[in-house]
C-alpha cells in the first residue's frame, strides 16, 4: 500500500500512484440493491458523506414506478437478490416511500430503511403506512436509525441542536410499535469500540429499546470517511497482505440506483458511498452494472477494505 501524496492517488483506474496494479472487485451476487430516494434531508449533518441537506437535490426523488422496473429486472435476471435498501437524504421525505417499500416487501424482499427517525418519519400518514406494513410483513422490514453517539452532546455536535431528543422520540416510537430495529453510530471520537458499545447498551436499556449493542449487525459502528485524511491505495497484493478477499467488500454483493437531477432515467452505480463520481456509474440497467469495480476512491480503502464497513443487514 503506497504512502504518497493524496493528490497523486486514485487517478488511474488500473494502476496506483506507484504504478502497482489497482485492486478490483467483481460482482459475485446482487444480495442487496439500494435505492437512493433523493439527497434532500430535513437536517444538515457535519461530515455527511453525501452532503444531504434541506437544499441538496443533486439526486432527485426516485419514483415508485422506477423502483418497480428494477425489481422486475431482478426477477428477469434470476439473481436471487434478498434485500432492498432505501437510503437518502432522508428516505421519509420522498412522498412515495411507503409505496416503494410496500412493493418491495410484497415481492418477497427483506427491506432496510436508513433514517434519522425524526419529523418526516413521524408524520401521521407515514406512521400509519409503516404500521400497516409492519402488520403485513413483520420483521422483514428493518429500520436503521442514525444515532451518532450515546450522548446528546456528541450526537448534536454532528447533527445540530435539538436533534437528540427528536431522534429518540422516533426511536422510542419504533421500538414501542414493535419494528425490527438497528442503530448506526460513528467512530469519529477517540473511544475504544468496547466503550462505545457499552455506552449504547446503557442508552438502549434506559430507553427500553431492544437492541443488542454487542451485535455488530444491530449496532453498526461505521468507519469515518474524511477525504482530507491520507489513505493508502489498495493494490492486488493487498488482499494477501491484509488477509482479506475481494468478495468480502460491499461492491461484490451490492449496487445502488440513483436518479440525478435533470436525468430522464435512473442509473446504477457501484456503491452507496460514491453517488456523485461518474467513474462509478455503470449504466441504466442492472445487467449493465454486472461488472468489475476498480477500487479507485479513498472510500474504497478507508471504509470498505481497511474499515471493513458495509451498509447492508445481510453482512452486518
Amino acid at each position: 500500500m503506497s504512502v504518497v501524496l493524496q493528490a497523486a492517488k486514485f487517478q488511474d483506474p488500473d494502476v496506483t500512484a506507484t504504478g502497482a496494479q489497482r485492486a478490483f472487485v467483481d460482482l459475485v451476487s446482487l444480495n442487496t440493491l439500494w435505492f437512493n430516494t433523493g439527497t434532500l434531508c430535513n437536517i444538515e449533518c457535519h461530515g455527511c458523506y453525501i452532503e444531504s441537506s434541506p437544499a441538496n437535490d443533486r439526486l432527485s426523488y426516485i419514483r415508485a414506478c422506477e423502483v418497480e422496473t428494477y425489481l422486475d429486472e431482478i426477477a428477469e435476471l434470476g439473481w436471487g437478490t434478498e434485500e432492498i435498501g432505501f437510503t437518502g437524504g432522508e428516505p421519509f421525505m420522498n412522498p412515495e416511500i411507503v409505496e416503494m417499500v410496500g412493493t418491495s416487501l410484497r415481492r418477497g424482499f427483506r427491506v432496510l430503511i436508513l433514517t434519522n427517525a425524526m419529523q418526516p418519519m413521524l408524520r401521521p400518514r407515514l406512521r400509519a403506512g409503516l404500521l400497516e406494513l409492519l402488520g403485513e410483513h413483520g420483521d422483514r422490514l428493518v429500520l436503521r436509525v442514525s444515532l451518532d453517539h450515546f450522548t446528546a452532546e456528541k450526537h448534536e455536535a454532528l447533527r445540530g441542536f435539538g436533534t437528540w431528543e427528536r431522534t429518540l422520540d422516533g426511536l422510542r416510537w419504533l421500538a414501542t410499535s414493535g419494528f425490527a430495529l438497528n442503530v448506526a453510530g460513528r467512530t469519529c471520537w477517540p473511544e475504544p469500540e468496547a466503550e462505545l458499545r457499552a455506552g449504547f447498551a446503557r442508552l438502549f436499556e434506559r430507553e427500553g429499546v431492544a437492541i443488542d449493542a454487542e451485535c455488530p449487525a444491530s449496532l453498526v459502528l461505521f468507519p469515518e470517511m474524511d477525504l482530507s485524511v491520507e489513505v493508502p491505495e489498495i493494490t492486488v497484493d493487498c488482499w494477501e497482505i491484509l488477509g482479506k478477499r475481494p468478495e468480502e467488500v460491499m461492491c461484490a454483493t451490492s449496487r445502488m440506483v440513483v436518479k440525478r437531477r435533470g436525468a430522464q432515467q435512473p442509473s446504477a452505480v457501484a456503491c452507496t458511498l460514491i453517488p456523485y463520481d461518474r467513474r462509478f456509474e455503470m449504466g441504466e440497467t442492472l445487467a449493465e452494472a454486472d461488472g468489475v469495480v476498480k477500487l479507485n476512491h479513498p472510500h474504497c480503502a478507508k471504509f470498505c477494505v481497511l474499515g471493513g464497513g458495509s451498509c447492508s443487514v445481510a453482512r452486518g
